[in-house]
């Protein structure tokens, strides 16, 4: 006979959704994911995206690390204009050195690594808070709408596409976290779309405006480029399409290990963006 306090110690939240389970089960009873008690199930894979705050503050911390990083290399080369947009602005050298991307980085030092990198790096202190505020901004939709490991693959990959369309159209240099986000305002806008009643029209029509709005700024702001924004939005409509959303698909492992091959491969490349920067620089 099992006492009351053993089945709370052997009880888990299964890795495929999130309901609590025993450890002993062969099947998930709610979603069907076999042995949800196994370890290799609740250690890297699982932990890291429970809560969609730590994984918002994350990026964000990430990105201001990188900006910051940036900063210290440039040392005296760093922008001091008075131009609002350039305040604070790291030189060419050190972005290029920590992954800045496009023609040059790619053409002339392979560097493909750098359509990861590039999403978090910034050219000021400006360009970095736009693109935090916006992503604090959509991101709690997406992860509402898709969860947080589907979220984190539109993410990257969004930010990946943008950059290798950017590419492709002969951007020579580049950067910024835009490409990203827009890739998040294009999952929520196939989501709005997708599932249609007054819920998904209002987030289509609100997530439309935001597009719109970027669209105008690319149109009226100098030295926007629109070739990342552009390819980010649509590499996020067709991700959204071809991973479903929390209404019509629940997240399950496959998700949940896309996630973590994109959390896993940033990291290295950011790893190495920092070491490769700091040596070649200092």
């Amino acid at each position: 006979m099992v006492n009351g306090n053993d089945s709370r110690k052997n009880a888990l939240l299964c890795p495929g959704c999130r309901k609590l389970v025993s450890a002993d089960e062969r099947k998930c009873p709610y979603c069907g994911l076999g042995t949800p008690g196994a370890r290799w199930k609740n250690g890297f894979l699982a932990k890291g995206f429970s809560s969609a705050d730590r994984l918002i503050n994350t990026i964000i911390v990430v990105n201001a690390a990188m900006y910051l990083l940036s900063l210290l290399i440039s040392g005296r080369g760093m922008n001091l204009s008075a131009n609002p947009m350039s305040v604070l602005a790291p030189d060419s050298q050190s972005l290029l050195l920590l992954g800045a991307t496009g023609a040059i980085p790619i053409d002339r030092f392979h560097h493909w690594w750098t359509l990861v990198s590039a999403s978090y790096l910034h050219g000021g202190i400006l360009h970095l808070a736009f693109n935090m505020l916006a992503l604090r901004q959509i991101s709690p939709l997406v992860i509402g709408e898709y969860g947080t490991h589907r979220m984190i693959v539109i993410y990257t990959l969004s930010g990946v596409a943008g950059f290798m369309v950017s590419y492709l159209a002969g951007v020579s240099f580049t950067i910024g976290a835009s490409a990203a986000v827009c890739g998040l305002i294009g999952a929520s806008l196939y989501y709005g779309k997708s599932r249609g009643g007054t819920y998904g029209h209002a987030i289509y029509r609100q997530v439309g405006g935001w597009a719109l709005g970027i669209v105008l700024f690319g149109v009226i702001i100098p030295g926007i480029n629109n070739w990342a924004h552009g390819g980010g939005m649509a590499a996020g409509i067709l991700m959204g399409r071809l991973m479903g959303y929390q209404d019509r698909k629940k997240e399950n492992m496959r998700h949940r290990l896309l996630g973590s091959l994109c959390l896993a491969g940033t990291a290295a490349v950011l790893l190495w963006a920092m070491f490769s920067g700091l040596f070649l620089r200092l």
